[in-house]
């Protein structure tokens, strides 16, 4: 069960989650069909066709599939986004949203075949986007814009030499700011960005708040696409604030 106490608060002034695993019999996931060809045309409209997916077999509570998008000359990145994690409404506060997929895009010459996955140093990102689409609904607490996530207690990088181990929860900045939701059945769902974070990043939101970290990877061209070896923006100097890259 999800213990949130919202009375224990970061320096920086961000309520802190904390989740235990719930005690629970597995419980077999049904797929929302429809649901899921919405936000797939979604996704098209704003990215493209996808090429292919990754399918879960066996599901608990909900089934998490991660779509393809290939790279295009107007997109050159892979595009990968989940479908399934919407089927469930989040335990999300009083009048918050509760229904949300996420993405990330990767470069062009990153490895998606199945024998490239043996290698975590590959497969990584997949797994990262499956977890964090369960964890609401494992936990019975939700996700949405700010929201980091640490990869465990003490946190670990997701794979050898990433470097990363955490991730923010932000709008898709390389996409217009209309992507980030689609009406279905006269509800919204939201489609955010994942940001692999360096731990002095996940430390820096947590001491100041996440409009300085938020400002600092947008002055430095951080998007929700995956840079390998990239510099740590837990150094910069804070621009002036404003909310959400100003998308919201």
């Amino acid at each position: 069960m999800a213990e949130d106490d919202p009375t224990e608060v970061s320096p920086g002034g961000s309520t802190v989650y904390r989740h235990e695993a719930r005690e629970r019999e597995f419980s077999m996931a049904d797929h929302d069909d429809e649901r899921t060809a919405a936000i797939e045309a979604h996704m098209e409209r704003f990215v493209g066709p996808v090429e292919w997916v990754f399918h879960e077999l066996i599901s608990d509570l909900v089934h998490i599939d991660v779509h393809v998008v290939a790279p295009t000359e107007q997109r050159p990145m892979w595009t990968l986004f989940t479908t399934g994690m919407s089927d469930l409404p989040m335990s999300s506060p009083a009048g918050s949203p509760q229904r949300l997929e996420l993405m990330l895009a990767l470069p062009p010459e990153w490895k998606l075949s199945q024998e490239d996955f043996k290698d975590e140093r590959w497969y990584w990102p997949v797994r990262l986007l499956k977890m964090l689409a369960r964890l609401p609904h494992e936990y019975q607490t939700w996700l949405f814009m700010d929201h980091t996530v640490p990869n465990g207690a003490p946190a670990l990088e997701y794979a050898p030499g990433v470097g990363f181990d955490g991730v923010i929860i932000l709008p898709a900045m390389s996409l217009p700011p209309e992507f980030a939701s689609v009406e279905l059945n006269g509800e919204e769902h939201y489609i955010l960005g994942v940001y692999p974070l360096y731990g002095d990043e996940m430390n820096l939101k947590l001491e100041h708040g996440a409009d300085l970290l938020m400002d600092l990877l947008e002055k430095a061209g951080v998007t929700e696409l995956v840079q390998l070896g990239r510099p740590s923006v837990a150094s910069g100097t804070a621009p002036k604030k404003r909310r959400l890259f100003g998308l919201f």
